[in-house]
C-alpha cells in the first residue's frame, strides 16, 4: 500500500520563498512530526518539478544507518566537498537531524566546554558551505538549544528557523475527510502525529503514541543531557501533561512530585528538566503578559504539549476533558500559523456591595501577536446563556486598546461581532477557515 501524501503547504511555501537567500534554512520540531517528509519529499519534489537535476540535490539522513559514517564532522565535510566541487548550477544540500553530526566524547571526564565545542562543530561546516557560490543549505533538527537559540551567534545572523508541528486539524481533515465532527473527535483524542493517519485500529494508535516516549523522546533527552535514566524525566513530563494549560512553575511541580514519591525534589532540578522537555519540543511555554503594564511576568507560566494525542496517551487516556483539550488545540493552531502566543493578565478595580474597591485579576486565554497584528482570544467550550457569555467576555471588554478580540466557541456558532466589538467564531470555522480572522 502506497503511503499517503499529506500536503504541508504553509511550511512548504516558506521553504520555497527562502530559496537562494544565502541563509541556512533550519526546519525544527518534535521528532516524527514530519520534518523529513517536508524536506525530502515535498520540497525535493518541488525542486525536481522546477527542473533542478537530481545530481544537484544532495541528501544526507544522519539518523539512518546508510549515512551513519557522516555523523563524523570530518567525513561530513569531505562528502559535501566532493559533492559540490566544480558545480556551476546551484546545488541544494538537504541534511536530516543535523545535531547528530558530532564527535564522540573525548573522555568520561569531559567538561561542559569540551562538550559544547564537540557538539557545535557542525556549525563551522554549514557556515563554510553556506558562503560558497551556488549552494543552498537546508537542515532539520530536534533540539532547540542547539539550533534555534544559537542561530544569531553560530550562523552569524544568517540562519532562518522554520518550526513545524504535528498536523493541524485542517491538514488532518484534508487527509481523512468524512464527517467533520467525527474527525475532530478523533483528532482531539489521538492528535496529529502524521503516522496516526495511517493507523485505523485504536489499540495501534495508543501503542504508537505511547511508544514514542520510551523509544525516541525520553531516550534522546537522556542521551543528549547525560542523565542517569528517564525516571525523573518521566515524572516531570507526566505532571506537566496532566497540568496542560494550567498555570504552574517548578516549585508547584516539585511539590506535586513530592506527594507522589514521598520526596520533594529541588525546584532548580525541576527547572532544568523543564528546559530539557522544551528543547525537545515536547512542550511549548506560554508566558504571562500584563496587558495594562505591558510587561512579562516571570512566573507562573503555562506549558502546552506539542500534540494532544501524545498527552492523552502518556496519561493513559484518563484525563480527556474537552474544554482543556480544546484550549491546547487552539494554542497549537495559533503557533502553527506562525504567531507568538502569551497568556494575558488584566488587573481591574471595581466596587463591591460594601462600597469598597476590589482588585481582581482576569485572565485572557491568549494574547496573539503576528507581525504588527495583535489579537486577544478567549476559548469558550460552551455559551449556553447570557450569564456565561458575560463571564467569558468580561476580561475582553476591559482591555484598554483597540486590537481585535475574539471568542472561539465549540459547537454551532455563526461568525458575528457584538455591540462591544467582540467577534465570535465556531471552533470548526476557526480550525478550518483561517481566512476568517486573517
Amino acid at each position: 500500500m502506497r503511503a499517503m501524501t499529506i500536503q504541508r503547504n504553509f511550511y512548504l511555501d516558506r521553504l520555497v520563498r527562502a530559496k537562494g537567500d544565502g541563509f541556512v534554512k533550519i526546519v525544527t520540531g518534535i521528532r516524527r512530526c514530519g520534518k523529513s517528509f517536508l524536506l525530502f519529499r515535498l520540497f525535493k519534489s518541488h525542486l525536481l518539478k522546477e527542473g533542478v537535476p537530481r545530481e544537484n540535490i544532495v541528501e544526507i539522513l544522519l539518523d539512518k544507518k546508510k549515512d551513519a559514517k557522516l555523523r563524523n564532522p570530518d567525513a561530513m565535510y569531505e562528502f559535501l566537498a566532493s559533492k559540490t566541487a566544480k558545480r556551476r548550477r546551484r546545488t541544494y544540500i538537504l541534511i536530516d537531524e543535523i545535531q547528530e553530526c558530532k564527535r564522540p566524547p573525548i573522555s568520561a571526564a569531559e567538561t561542559p566546554e569540551q562538550r559544547a565545542e564537540r557538539e557545535q562543530e557542525f556549525y563551522d561546516i554549514l557556515n563554510e558551505f553556506r558562503d560558497k557560490d551556488n549552494i543552498d543549505l537546508y537542515v532539520t533538527g530536534s533540539n532547540s538549544r542547539l539550533l534555534v537559540k544559537d542561530v544569531a551567534t553560530q550562523f552569524r545572523g544568517r540562519g532562518e528557523n522554520i518550526h513545524i508541528g504535528p498536523l493541524s486539524f485542517r491538514e488532518y481533515y484534508s487527509a481523512i475527510g468524512g464527517d467533520k465532527l467525527d474527525a475532530w473527535s478523533d483528532y482531539l483524542l489521538y492528535g496529529g502525529m502524521p503516522e496516526i493517519v495511517g493507523l485505523k485500529d485504536d489499540d495501534a494508535k495508543k501503542s504508537y503514541l505511547d511508544g514514542l516516549f520510551t523509544t525516541i523522546y525520553f531516550r534522546d533527552i537522556v542521551e543528549r543531557n547525560d542523565l542517569p535514566d528517564s525516571l525523573f524525566l518521566g515524572r516531570v513530563n507526566d505532571v506537566l501533561m496532566s497540568a496542560a494549560g494550567s498555570l504552574t512553575n517548578p516549585t508547584r511541580i516539585a511539590n506535586h512530585i513530592g506527594t507522589i514519591s514521598g520526596k520533594v525534589p529541588d525546584p532548580r532540578t525541576v527547572s532544568k528538566y523543564l528546559e530539557f522537555l522544551e528543547d525537545a519540543y515536547l512542550f511549548s511555554k506560554a508566558d504571562r503578559y500584563d496587558i495594562k503594564g505591558r510587561e512579562y511576568l516571570s512566573t507562573p507560566s503555562k506549558y502546552y504539549p506539542a500534540d494532544i494525542g501524545l498527552r492523552n496517551a502518556r496519561l493513559n487516556f484518563r484525563q480527556v476533558e474537552q474544554d482543556h483539550l480544546m484550549e491546547c488545540a487552539i494554542y497549537n493552531e495559533l503557533k502553527a500559523r506562525g504567531a507568538s502566543v502569551d497568556v494575558g493578565l488584566l488587573e481591574v478595580v471595581s466596587g463591591n456591595a460594601a462600597g469598597r474597591r476590589e482588585r481582581k485579576q482576569l485572565e485572557i486565554d491568549f494574547v496573539v501577536n503576528k507581525g504588527r497584528k495583535k489579537l486577544y482570544i478567549q476559548s469558550a467550550y460552551r455559551l449556553p446563556d447570557a450569564a456565561k457569555r458575560e463571564q467569558e467576555i468580561r476580561g475582553l471588554r476591559r482591555i484598554p486598546d483597540s486590537f481585535g478580540k475574539l471568542v472561539i466557541v465549540d459547537g454551532v456558532q455563526p461568525f458575528y461581532t457584538d455591540e462591544y466589538g467582540i467577534s465570535y467564531i465556531s471552533l470548526m470555522d476557526f480550525m478550518l477557515k483561517p481566512e476568517l480572522i486573517a
